[in-house]
């Protein structure tokens, strides 16, 4: 097994007993991607080619230089005898929505093409103190505004490492594939609908969403700040943990940043599940969307293989210990598609009007003798579709004639669907619940083009994942075995309040429980290919 292909915690292991050197494990990450990535996303990308749609396309930024140096550096330190970090010699890759001191920094958009980050975003700043080394920065939606990542101004976009003429979800697609690929065991990527946990559950890795506050927004580019989370994608729940417990914690420059101290997550993470209860809910298992022509709200039941899956597990949970409560009221969840329509719109246009050509980022060539032409221009050329369609309906449902009637609703189902979660977790209630176990997906990875353009559409891939950033609680979205094409199905723990350690626990009993199941020996056709 080649090292890129190892979890971090056993890459930090094998680096202090010095069976490995940090330069050999960067090495290793590096030739992953020049097997597998393909060209990086680019402004003027050109017509794909066969070979393109065989490859990966994960990376926008490489900073392979850089990466050496930091590998060099950890090297010395611990042939020093110094403490390296945490995560010493680990790579991991950045999603392109935090800034990182200069680097390009692009959310994807032509509108910051040419913005390099004069600092660092926090959580990256603390996986680089514990000795992590970046090896890039990795694909997205344009300002994370997709569930596939096919929006992204920087072509070919990401493809799904298990079968390459599949989106890798959005909008980490690009974190997500990079560590199913073996490309680095690590990502930091954010999740706003469902945006860690989907692209993870349709690349069959480890994604958390952590409580709201739990980790600094400090350096994020913002698309809808109340519901905006940075969070760790990696192969294993222990890694995942581990990762989470070096960027989570309180922050001097994000006061949203929660001051409660950060448990060890790491601690009893194997203790099992015993006298756990862990809930399922009816209202999880089906999709329900307006009719496009008369507005009425249906009903579609989950693929019998999703739904299988989420049953699999629970009586693996149960055997080990956990007591399954079923029929869990979660009646608001059919409701959080279309509040997140409203919320995040006008949210996300508040965030874009901070672009105009005058302080950062792209200016138009067009001569004009107007200040206000100059913002047409600039906004014209530098936004894709999706931050256009964004802003006119975010200035739209927060116009004053129409506030009443949309954002105060989404407003009022979004503390409805607060409550759902309440009761469910109250220790004092009916169902006491430790965590909800879900499906994390209503599919799995959809063909390429296939949904992309339909709005409506696209954001019904997140109808699972959404209430938890409603909700602000934590979710953790895990592999939960293979549908008949032989693409990963993603199951869901969902948590009370600062419970991430609780999701981690039932996590990591239920990978060793599942770890000699013949699904875990499958491997991304990328990986098959290259070997």
């Amino acid at each position: 097994m080649e090292p890129c292909d190892l979890n971090a915690l056993d890459l930090t292991l094998l680096l202090r007993k010095k069976e490995i050197s940090a330069v050999e494990i960067v090495d290793s990450c590096l030739k992953r991607v020049a097997d597998v990535d393909g060209r990086p996303g680019a402004l003027e990308s050109g017509d794909l080619t066969a070979r393109d749609k065989e490859k990966v396309h994960a990376f926008i930024t490489l900073t392979d230089k850089y990466a050496r140096a930091q590998a060099a550096q950890i090297d010395r330190a611990i042939n020093a005898g110094e403490d390296p970090g945490a995560l010493a010699g680990v790579p991991f890759t950045v999603k392109d929505i935090f800034c990182v001191k200069d680097t390009p920094s692009t959310a994807a958009s032509k509108i910051l093409a040419n913005f390099v980050a004069p600092y660092t975003a926090t959580p990256v700043k603390r996986m680089q103190e514990a000795g992590a080394i970046m090896l890039g920065k990795v694909n997205l939606d344009e300002f994370t505004y997709g569930s596939s990542n096919e929006s992204s101004a920087y072509q070919p976009s990401p493809r799904n490492p298990w079968k390459t003429d599949r989106v890798p979800g959005g909008s980490s697609g690009g974190s997500t594939a990079s560590v199913a690929a073996g490309e680095a065991p690590l990502s930091l990527g954010t999740d706003t609908a469902g945006s860690i946990r989907q692209p993870a559950a349709f690349c069959g890795v480890v994604g958390v969403k952590p409580t709201y506050g739990r980790v600094s927004r400090y350096g994020l580019i913002a698309f809808a700040s109340s519901l905006d989370c940075p969070g760790p994608v990696a192969r294993s729940v222990k890694d995942a943990a581990a990762m989470l417990q070096v960027i989570a914690g309180a922050d001097a420059h994000d006061a949203t940043a929660t001051p409660l101290p950060v448990p060890d997550y790491l601690e009893g993470i194997e203790d099992g599940v015993k006298g756990m209860r862990i809930g399922l809910s009816p209202d999880y298992f089906r999709i329900t969307y307006p009719d496009p022509v008369t507005g009425e709200l249906l009903s579609q039941a989950l693929p019998t293989e999703i739904e299988l899956a989420v049953h699999q597990a629970a009586e693996k949970l149960a055997s080990l210990g956990a007591e399954i409560i079923e029929d869990v009221p979660m009646a608001n969840t059919r409701f959080g598609i279309p509040a997140y329509f409203v919320i995040s719109r006008v949210e996300a246009a508040s965030n874009l009007h901070r672009y105009d050509g005058v302080k950062y980022g792209h200016r138009s060539n067009v001569s004009t003798s107007d200040l206000k032409a100059m913002y047409k221009h600039t906004r014209h050329e530098g936004f894709g579709l999706q931050p256009k369609l964004r802003i006119l309906m975010g200035m739209y449902v927060s116009a004053a004639q129409y506030s009443e009637q949309y954002y105060r609703r989404a407003l009022q189902v979004r503390t409805l669907i607060r409550r759902d979660f309440e009761a469910a977790f109250d220790p004092q209630g009916r169902h006491r619940l430790d965590a909800l176990l879900t499906p994390t997906t209503p599919t799995t990875a959809f063909e390429m083009a296939a949904v992309y353009g339909d709005s409506v559409l696209m954001q019904y891939a997140d109808q699972l994942t959404v209430p938890a950033n409603h909700a602000g609680v934590p979710g953790l979205s895990l592999p939960g075995g293979l549908d008949d094409n032989g693409l990963p199905i993603g199951i869901q723990l969902l948590g009370a309040d600062y419970t991430e350690k609780t999701l981690f626990r039932i996590g990591r009993a239920y990978e060793m429980a599942t770890e000699n199941e013949e699904w875990r020996k499958a491997k991304p056709q990328v990986l098959r290919e290259a070997a």
